[in-house]
């Protein structure tokens, strides 16, 4: 097909902070084609036109790109929301699909992602700008505090209940055995009394008999 490109959007470069998509490296595992001859691969999002790979046309073989092709990008991404985009191979009547999935600026780690499809191909796209921003690093991370400080709040406020609980406990049932205690001491003194008064009235009752 040459290298044909169209476009839907008039040129995507310039500035930093748009999320441009462009393909590093791409090997196809098997054509579509019945006759001996050379498939047209293209890459497409939903509501976006066709970027051909002009040099995709043999399987089994790794093509490596720079990104500066006249092809590339193949498409910029949103911020929060994803694209249903897929590789086809184009047919005169009905065009293969070598997979469709949902593409989002979330996929990537590091700028790169990597997109596999058993038995169909095996591509890796580069996006500098889909890597978490600082100001999203930041925020994350500050939420990530906020909740742990929360949480660090309900443990202690739970570990102190629970203290204050066992303290409790433990207060009373020291008090109950002092009383416990106290009683047995009690009914010990009145029976060391008792008994000596019997004593002292057995002596008494011995000298009126003498």
């Amino acid at each position: 097909m040459g290298s044909t490109v169209q476009r839907t959007q008039p040129a995507m470069l310039g500035s930093s902070s748009q999320r441009l998509v462009t393909l590093d490296t791409i090997d196809i595992f098997i054509t579509h084609e019945w006759f001996p001859s050379k498939p047209t691969v293209y890459f497409r999002c939903n509501g976006e036109d066709k970027v051909y790979l002009p040099d995709v046309k043999d399987a089994n073989n790794i093509y490596t790109f720079k990104g500066e092709e006249s092809w590339q990008p193949l498409t910029e991404l949103p911020e929060k929301k994803c694209k249903r985009c897929g590789l086809y191979e184009e047919d005169t009547f009905k065009h293969d699909v070598y997979d469709e999935w949902e593409l989002c600026s979330s996929d990537f780690k590091k700028g790169k992602y990597t997109h596999f499809k058993e038995g169909q191909f095996n591509a890796t796209f580069l996006c500098p700008n889909c890597t978490s921003s600082a100001g999203d690093s930041a925020t994350h991370d500050s939420s990530s505090e906020v909740e742990t400080k929360k949480t660090s709040v309900t443990v202690i406020i739970i570990v102190s209940v629970f203290s204050s609980v066992l303290v409790i406990v433990a207060l009373y049932g020291g008090y109950k055995y002092w009383q416990k205690r106290k009683r047995e001491r009690d009914q010990l003194r009145f029976l060391k009394l008792f008994e000596e008064g019997d004593d002292i009235e057995d002596e008494l009752g011995l000298g009126n008999e003498l």
